[in-house]
């Protein structure tokens, strides 16, 4: 499981407890946490983590440029790996940039990929000696109201071909979804805090958490000073 944020405090708790085995982060994330030093941000993650795979990702969407930067943060430490998405804004294939820079042996996460059909361009272009994430957005994917399993299921099966590519589970959005990845074999989830915090759920007693529930809403409408 790799943490998913871009709350430097998060993610240094997240490594001390050793509960993940890696992290990744987005422009979006970023921006929703007001950073502006992209530079800057990811060289504090950096210094503080060093043993674990950290992805940071490109936001060009000329692909010469889109390569010149993911040279560029692959340079800034030997535990990160480039998130290049899988097409511009365009919809243009970014396959040519994967194969480059993959062939050069720049640790690649392509990103935001939805489709068997791009799961398997993706990993035509990766380099057999090279690590890589291919990471398929199995919420998203849900959010169409279509099933992700069959998809995630394929995708794992496409990428056994590279001894060192890993098909990560992205954007999922309930403790569900971590055992849906490792049942369709997928080697990565990422998980937010807000999902990291509900595993503890796992398994619990579903006549307790109802009772807590209603305890909840008692305790709310308490607080409210609700009256009728």
């Amino acid at each position: 499981m790799y943490g998913d944020g871009a709350k430097l405090d998060e993610m240094k708790d997240l490594h001390r407890r050793q509960a993940v085995q890696g992290f990744t982060t987005n422009p979006t994330l970023m921006r929703k946490q007001g950073i502006l030093d992209y530079i800057g941000f990811a060289k504090s993650v950096l210094e503080e983590i060093q043993d674990v795979p950290i992805s940071f990702e490109v936001f060009a969407d000329d692909f010469q440029e889109m390569e010149r930067q993911a040279r560029l943060i692959s340079s800034w430490a030997e535990n990160v790996f480039v998130k290049v998405p899988v097409t511009n804004t365009k919809g243009e294939s970014s396959r040519v940039v994967v194969e480059r820079l993959a062939r050069d042996g720049v640790k690649l996460n392509v990103t935001a990929l939805l489709t068997v059909e791009q799961v398997r361009d993706v990993v035509g272009m990766l380099d057999a000696e090279t690590p890589a994430i291919v990471s398929v957005f199995a919420g998203r994917i849900a959010d169409t109201g279509r099933d992700p399993m069959p998809i995630m299921t394929q995708a794992v099966q496409i990428a056994r071909r590279l001894p060192l590519a890993k098909v990560l589970w992205a954007s999922p959005r309930e403790v569900l979804n971590v055992y849906q990845a490792e049942a369709c074999g997928c080697h990565i989830v990422t998980a937010t805090k807000a999902l990291l915090d509900k595993l503890p759920l796992c398994g619990k007693d579903l006549r307790e958490l109802s009772r807590e529930t209603v305890e909840m809403f008692f305790r709310d409408a308490l607080r409210a000073n609700y009256t009728l």
